[in-house]
This record gives structure tokens, C-alpha cells and sequence, in this order.
């Protein structure tokens, strides 16, 4: 999908241009911050993983949501060990996300499983410690294949290629969302849902995108209105398929080995729907030349796995709009980091440009 002229009585957005410097939320782009905040980090990944036992120097790997870090188990092998953000998941969340991975894990899907402590905890609770708050951690198997790619950078595979990764990128993404039916939860499992609340509601999931820093006036005007549209078209939606989903299946979060998908990074997995995991698998390859191949070969690939009917297919464009204006939120509460400030004025055009392209649609 390409930019269109907008309408007259458009906002005109600020200037518009290619995503290279990586908007995705783990885009894996080189790790900022103070050498005050990075030795914090470094103490309490050390603290951390002393409750596994472990004592090889951690090495951190980004640091965004979580704080990610290389470690060494015992047998040598690697594993990623994640200081959880401090607030934004309860104890009960993280748990959850973990029985949820190694539930899919046990139907045979390639996604990181829990390494326990000696004593059987699947997270461990770090106390609060001078200038930094308590916080969760949990340690996960490496996992080994490259990832898809980076937001913002081109692919750069031929049609063949392309055709071939994504179609199994959507066979593996209905076996998720068929294993993820039939599992039963346990007692006490508690997830975000990337609902009508969670998406549109007083307080989204990622923040309040209509009324937040970093929008000039007229911007705000136009994404309350956009807000106002999308909520309509929700309310308008027949019965979509809807339950737990990934929902951040963006390329960096998708690992490869051959056209053997691997699944990571399920920290914002909850209830949605189904629609909106494809909407974020497909949202940054919107300027991809080939990108009509892309969408294509993802709804077959779907599709040899699960049914997708066409009354989901119809709401595609209001979930990519969706997805758009969850990014706003997002980077306006980390207006004071690096290339954030870019970022948001992207994430402003696209919201900008796929409202243009839902309206047409109606």
C-alpha cells in the first residue's frame, strides 16, 4: 500500500519517510542509556541469575520492555534471561505467559520454554535495591534461528523467497491460535486482552494515543476522530474469531531456520482477535514492494491450517489501523529516547494513511 493524497480536509501529516530506523517495539537496535543505568542493569541481571545458580558474566542483548540478557547455564548452553519491566506485569501475568509458551511448545511449536531454578520457580522476585524497584525475572532457552528481519530494513529475498516465509509463517500462526483453543488454561491464568478496552478503551494497553505527548493540536483533533471511527467499526463487527493470541508477531519476533518458523517475545500475548495477530505480522511490510505477495502468501499459509473466513479478511484494513494507533501510544511515553521522536512522526503517518484507506473501504 502506497501513500495517497489526503483528502482536502486532511491533516496534513508531517513529512513521511521510510521506517529505517527501526520502529518495531525490539527492534534490536543497539542498546542506549547511561553506564549508570546500564551497570544497574547489569547488578541485578548478575543478582538474578545467581537464582539459577549460574555465574557466567550476563551479557545484555536490548533493552526496551524488558531487559534482555545472554546467560550460560551450567551444560553450557545459552538461554535468555528478561528483567521484566517494573509495573507492567503482575507476578500472575508472567506466570501465565509462561504456562502459556510451554503449552504451545508441548504440541510441537518452536517457542522458548521455561528453565526452572533448582527449587522449581519459573520467575523469581528480585526485592528493591538502591535507586531500583523490585522487579520479576525468568530465564528461557535460546533459541536458534535467525530472525525475519528488521523493521524499517528491507527483506531483501527474491518472490520466491518471500512467498515460501510467509506462507509458513501463517500455517504456523493457525496452529498457534488451533493449539491455543484446545488448551485449557490453568486456575488463575491472567492476561491483558487486546479487546475493544484494551484497544480503544480510557486507558489502552499501550497508552492513550489521541491525548498524549508529542502531537500537535491538529494531530490530536484527528486521531480522536480516527479513534471515534474505529470504535464504530468495531461495534459493527459480526462474530470474528477471537481468543489468546501472540500479538506482537513482528519480523524481529519471528526467528527462522530454513521455512521452520520459530515463535519469541510472548510478553504482550492475551485474548484478541485473531485478525489483529495478523494485522501486526503484516503492518511493518506495508512498504515492501512486494508487499501484496507478502499478504497473500501469510492468508494461504493461514489458511492450510485454519479457517479464515471472509468477513475476518473484510476487517483487515480497521486491525491494520488498529495496530497503527497502538504504536502512537507507545512511543509517546518514550518521547526522551533515541529516534523515538522520528518514530512517532512515522507511526503519525501511517495511522494518518490507514484511516484514509479504512474510510475508503466503508
Amino acid at each position: 500500500m502506497h501513500h495517497q493524497d489526503p483528502p482536502a480536509d486532511a491533516v496534513q501529516p508531517r513529512q513521511c519517510r521510510s521506517d529505517a530506523g527501526g520502529a518495531g517495539r525490539r527492534s534490536g537496535n543497539p542498546v542506549t542509556g547511561g553506564d549508570l543505568l546500564l551497570r544497574r542493569l547489569q547488578a541485578r541481571a548478575v543478582q538474578a541469575q545467581a537464582r539459577w545458580g549460574l555465574s557466567t558474566p550476563p551479557v545484555l542483548l536490548k533493552y526496551r520492555e524488558n531487559a534482555v540478557f545472554r546467560v550460560q547455564l551450567a551444560d553450557g548452553r545459552p538461554a535468555a534471561l528478561r528483567l521484566h519491566r517494573p509495573g507492567y506485569h503482575s507476578a500472575a501475568e508472567l506466570a501465565s505467559e509462561l504456562h502459556l509458551m510451554t503449552a504451545l511448545r508441548a504440541t510441537g511449536l518452536r517457542v522458548p520454554r521455561p528453565i526452572l531454578t533448582a527449587e522449581g520457580a519459573a520467575t523469581v522476585t528480585l526485592a528493591a535495591d538502591v535507586g531500583q524497584p523490585a522487579l520479576h525475572a525468568d530465564i528461557v532457552s535460546w533459541m536458534e534461528g535467525t530472525p525475519l528481519g528488521q523493521t524499517g530494513i528491507p527483506l531483501g529475498m527474491t518472490a520466491a523467497q518471500l512467498t515460501s516465509v510467509f506462507t509458513a509463517l501463517g500455517r504456523t500462526m493457525a496452529q498457534m491460535h488451533s493449539a491455543l483453543d484446545r488448551w485449557q488454561p490453568p486456575p488463575g491464568f491472567a492476561r491483558k486482552a487486546w479487546d475493544g478496552e484494551g484497544l480503544l478503551g480510557a486507558a489502552p494497553l499501550w497508552g492513550r494515543f489521541w491525548d498524549c505527548a508529542g502531537l500537535r493540536a491538529e494531530e490530536a483533533a484527528r486521531l480522536q476522530a480516527i479513534r471515534a471511527l474505529a470504535a464504530t467499526g468495531l461495534s459493527r463487527l459480526g462474530r470474528l474469531d477471537y481468543g489468546l493470541i501472540h500479538a506482537d508477531l513482528v519480523r524481529e519476533n519471528v526467528l527462522l531456520t530454513g521455512t521452520t518458523v520459530e515463535m519469541i517475545d510472548f510478553d504482550d500475548s492475551g485474548p484478541g482477535w485473531r485478525m489483529f495477530d495478523i494485522a501486526t505480522a503484516l503492518i511493518k511490510n506495508r512498504r515492501e514492494p512486494n508487499y501484496r505477495r507478502i499478504e497473500a502468501a501469510l492468508i494461504a499459509g493461514y489458511r492450510t491450517a485454519r479457517a479464515l473466513h471472509a468477513q475476518d479478511l473484510q476487517a483487515l484494513p480497521l486491525f491494520l489501523l488498529l495496530r497503527a494507533l497502538s504504536y502512537i501510544g507507545w512511543a509517546a511515553a518514550r518521547l526522551e529516547e533515541s529516534g523515538t521522536r522520528d518514530r512517532m512522526a512515522r507511526f503519525l503517518c501511517d495511522a494518518f494513511d490507514l484511516a484514509d484507506a479504512y474510510q475508503r473501504g466503508l
